[in-house]
C-alpha cells in the first residue's frame, strides 16, 4: 500500500490514481513539477465529488 505522502487526506485508492497519472504525464513528456501538479489537481477534483462530499 503506498503511503498516504502525496496527499495525505485521500483515500489509498485515490493515492494509487495520483501515480497512475503522474507516470502517464511523464511519459507524455511534462517535467516532473507539471506532472506532480496534474496528477493531484485531478486526484483532489475526484476527492471532492459528489461521492466523496462531507455528509452534514
Amino acid at each position: 500500500m503506498p503511503q498516504k505522502q502525496h496527499l495525505p487526506s485521500v483515500s489509498d485508492k485515490e493515492q494509487r490514481m495520483y501515480e497512475h497519472i503522474k507516470q502517464n504525464e511523464l511519459q507524455q513528456g511534462r517535467p516532473t513539477k507539471r506532472a506532480k501538479a496534474i496528477a493531484a489537481a485531478t486526484v483532489v477534483k475526484h476527492h471532492n465529488s459528489k461521492r466523496h462530499a462531507k455528509t452534514k
